[in-house]
């Protein structure tokens, strides 16, 4: 289960930031997950309570901004929603494609006091 690596790179981000800012608590975290990050959400939520535990975090609330996928075929330039890596362009039937959204895997923001 590799979502209890990136928990721990999560709060060692918000550890940091709180340090940088001089808070001792974070009240709220933000996070952006792309449905194409290789996050299995129900490995995430599981990772994250036990992964913050008696951390700065334990109490901060958890916003998740789930970002579904976008491609862009590039063949005819068409953009459109993508669920797998190996769909084909919706327009043209190509599978030459970039993927131009859905990978985000970050901190958004921290709120601190």
């Amino acid at each position: 289960m590799h979502e209890l690596s990136i928990v721990m790179s999560v709060i060692e981000i918000a550890q940091q930031q709180a340090t940088h800012a001089n808070a001792s608590i974070i009240d709220e975290i933000e996070l952006d997950i792309g449905s194409m990050s290789g996050i299995e959400m129900s490995a995430w939520d599981f990772a994250w309570k036990q992964g913050v535990r008696n951390t700065i975090l334990e109490n901060a609330i958890s916003k998740i901004n789930l970002i579904e996928a976008k491609a862009k075929c590039n063949d005819c330039d068409a953009e459109f929603p993508i669920e797998h890596y190996y769909d084909p362009c919706p327009v043209c039937g190509e599978h030459l494609i970039s993927i131009i959204q859905g990978k985000e895997l970050r901190v958004k923001s921290l709120v601190v006091s």
